[in-house]
């Protein structure tokens, strides 16, 4: 029995899905996956600073781009300066754009008013090249709701009907070291599911500093924005793992120093890729998946995090299979035992959901597996009644 929960445990290592530029008609999704600075093609880097005029409105928290940005273009030149203006064959980014309109970030002074501060940005003639448009959140997802962050999505779809020829930028929070079943993951989970159903365009900020460079996966070790996490799952974090990978790397070859507002270097590092990534991608650059990677990730097969989560006493399973074949869907208690099969029969190719009534269970940690002929994944999930 402590084997297959060794087994279900192990396996929780991927909770939820993240996708690599992935075109959902006009979305574009950028995660720890975009950070990889040596895919994205000059001339896509030429072609945003040509075409992008981007106001950027943040706190601390979300000047990690900037600073990262700033160590970028001292480490690799002038390919990627930006300024106010876009003066010298820059990119063209209005730091703290917004600033003096009313509001400081997503939730700062209070969790609407960033909307009018961006509707009065946007109507000042001052600013009628503006094509493209990103808040950051500093640490209000974290004490959000889920009424909190509808509030959010539905203010910025509404600015995007008002605007229709801007693209908003959507954002998920930073990590606060909760985890996998803390509130802020499920708000940005929130986040994440609207802008992949909607065509959003979304930078995910918390799945970035959720990987290491080399993909080794933290969110679950309790990490936090500083990139400390629990190594030995004792309840505290004792370990960092960008002063750790930057330690065995070479600087100025592997990685560059740069400030990073409650974090370090290496996390700066990334969210800088990532954003030239999304600068790239607003151009037109359809990403490393236009080919041959985009066919892997159509015909791949993947499990979602379930929703929503904590539940009481019904929730939402939702998976995508490429092949069609023999599909089992199970429930598992903590003990390792099975206590339900939701699915066991073939299936075609496609997206599916399944909901999990768990009326006459007790409250506590449930898994849910999903198997096929070539894949298996495990997820925790919370009944609380």
């Amino acid at each position: 029995m402590n084997k297959i929960l060794q087994h279900l445990e192990k396996n929780l290592v991927i909770i939820f899905i993240s996708v690599s530029f992935v075109s959902y008609g006009q979305g574009i999704i950028i995660d720890h996956n975009c950070t990889n600075l040596n895919n994205v093609p000059v001339e896509w880097i030429n072609s945003a600073k040509e075409n992008q005029h981007i106001a950027y409105q943040h706190t601390s928290h979300g000047s990690q781009l900037i600073d990262g940005m700033n160590g970028l273009k001292n480490w690799k030149g002038e390919q990627y300066a930006f300024n106010n203006g876009g003066s010298g064959g820059a990119l063209d980014l209005h730091d703290y754009a917004m600033s003096s309109y009313g509001a400081s970030d997503l939730g700062n002074p209070d969790r609407t008013s960033w909307e009018q501060a961006t509707s009065n940005f946007l109507n000042d003639p001052n600013n009628s090249y503006v094509n493209v448009i990103i808040w950051s959140w500093c640490g209000e997802v974290s004490s959000a709701d889920s009424t909190d962050i509808q509030t959010y999505l539905d203010l910025m779809s509404s600015l995007e009907n008002t605007f229709p020829n801007v693209k908003f930028v959507y954002m998920t929070g930073h990590l606060d070291g909760t985890g996998i079943d803390g509130n802020l993951n499920q708000r940005n989970e929130q986040i994440r599911r609207y802008c992949r159903n909607n065509n959003k365009v979304l930078y995910d900020f918390a799945d970035i500093e959720s990987y290491d460079p080399d993909g080794n996966f933290y969110l679950d070790k309790m990490a936090n924005d500083n990139c400390d996490y629990d190594s030995d799952n004792d309840g505290t974090r004792d370990k960092n793992w960008a002063l750790d990978w930057q330690a065995f790397h070479i600087e100025n070859v592997d990685w560059y120093n740069c400030s990073a507002a409650h974090s370090q270097a290496l996390n700066g590092n990334r969210k800088a890729y990532a954003a030239w990534w999304l600068w790239a991608s607003l151009a037109g650059w359809e990403g490393v998946v236009a080919s041959v990677q985009k066919d892997k990730i159509e015909k791949s097969v993947y499990l979602n995090q379930n929703y929503p989560n904590p539940f009481n006493p019904t929730t939402n399973l939702e998976f995508h299979i490429s092949d069609f074949g023999l599909v089992t869907l199970k429930i598992y208690n903590i003990m390792g035992e099975e206590t339900a099969i939701l699915v066991n029969e073939a299936k075609s190719p496609g997206n599916y959901k399944v909901v999990f009534n768990a009326f006459n269970y007790p409250s506590g940690v449930y898994f849910y597996r999903l198997q096929t002929a070539n894949y298996t994944s495990t997820k925790k999930m919370i009944l609380l009644r």
